[in-house]
């Protein structure tokens, strides 16, 4: 059997069911959930992040699997080793604006919370989770990205995203563990401590989950919008891309290769091959992310094909259509996973910029089938 077939075909446990995320959070709250068993409406319980995921998954989007820690988790494990007590006192009668005085709290806090092991209950599930979701990726102690999901992330009036940490390439239940706790320790850098209190956020206001999901390992990666950054037409998707994990992109390292795809034809109407200099890849001795720099008989190479480029589009059109508006996707091709089964996407959320603005604010391109083709009938384009 194929590793695209045994990611799909291998069921979570049977105790992991649907409606188990979008339980209350009571007693019988899981403490661990798979991300298949999350929907939009479980942000309480699994944070912005694992709940947007375990959405595209039940939109029929190919998602790589995994499996969170949820909040009520994380409240158990913070009030029985005794941190969330200990957090509250550090905290109590900080000065914020005392930046200086406010990274010496930011210490002590994490480290405390980083040196706290998890109750015996949580690593049993989670170890278990994690042997399964290494079964359903074919290979032994699968590497994971480890994904802090916070429940205040992109709320009206404040931003959260960005402020916690994700770790890459972690193997082994023992890193999975000790990455759990720092992603958990990252909500209390002095950065998002400061920010909370400006603008008027209580601790208690605030949970997290820590979403595990099989490491992607991309040999292209990138971002797509399902309307035009630039100028916010929506009759068209725009993707970036590179070779290597989106890093490159995401941060702006590289000027990446650039495809405008009409929306409703799937036509690649616009391409531009940019020279690639970097590229970030995994180090098969150590299991972590490092650049490289990109063959000189590479860097001018387009650096998604066509068809994949036509089925990101789809993709994209999809959850564009589930969501119900414009969309900022991150995305990546799986080098360990056969062709036909290798894209994947990593991260959805609503586009912020030109969705708030009138439709007619956006560029003049085409906004219809008609227009597009009677526009390339009158530049002399291939239209089809």
């Amino acid at each position: 059997m194929s590793a695209t077939s045994l990611i799909h075909s291998v069921p979570a446990p049977a105790a992991a069911t649907a409606p188990a995320c979008q339980a209350s959070v009571a007693a019988s709250a899981p403490l661990v959930c798979w991300l298949e068993d999350c929907r939009k409406e479980s942000v309480a319980q699994v944070g912005g992040k694992c709940s947007s995921l375990g959405e595209l998954i039940h939109a029929g989007v190919r998602v790589p699997p995994g499996f969170a820690l949820t909040t009520e988790g994380f409240r158990h494990f913070m009030a029985e080793s005794g941190v969330a007590v200990a957090v509250q006192s550090l905290l109590k009668g900080a000065d914020c604006s005392d930046l200086e005085a406010l990274e010496g709290i930011s210490a002590q806090i994490r480290a405390l919370i980083e040196s706290q092991p998890f109750s015996l209950d949580i690593e049993d599930q989670v170890a278990e989770c994690y042997r399964k979701l290494s079964l359903r990726c074919c290979m032994p102690a699968a590497p994971v990205a480890v994904r802090s999901s916070a429940t205040a992330e992109d709320l009206p009036g404040a931003s959260f995203a960005g402020q916690q940490d994700t770790y890459l390439w972690v193997r082994g239940i023992d890193e999975v563990l000790h990455h759990m706790r720092r992603c958990i320790s990252s909500l209390y850098t002095a950065r998002a401590i400061a920010y909370r209190a400006n603008k008027g956020f209580s601790d208690e206001q605030l949970a997290i989950s820590v979403g595990v999901q099989k490491m992607a390992n991309s040999y292209t990666a990138g971002v797509m919008f399902t309307l035009h950054p630039g100028n916010g037409d929506r009759s068209v998707i725009v993707i970036d891309s590179n070779f290597g994990f989106g890093e490159s992109v995401v941060s702006g390292e590289v000027t990446p290769d650039h495809f405008v795809v009409n929306k409703i034809t799937l036509d690649i109407i616009d391409r531009t091959i940019s020279e690639k200099l970097i590229c970030y890849t995994v180090d098969t001795k150590t299991q972590t992310s490092h650049v490289m720099d990109v063959p000189f008989e590479r860097q001018k190479v387009q650096s998604l094909i066509d068809d994949e480029i036509t089925e990101l589009a789809w993709m994209g059109k999809q959850i564009e259509k589930h969501y119900g508006c414009p969309m900022d996707i991150e995305w990546a091709i799986d080098k360990d996973v056969p062709t036909g089964g290798n894209i994947f996407i990593l991260q959805a959320r609503p586009e912020t910029v030109w969705s708030k603005k009138p439709q007619g604010q956006g560029g003049n391109a085409a906004v219809s089938a008609m227009d597009y083709i009677l526009s390339g009938m009158l530049a002399g384009r291939r239209v089809s």
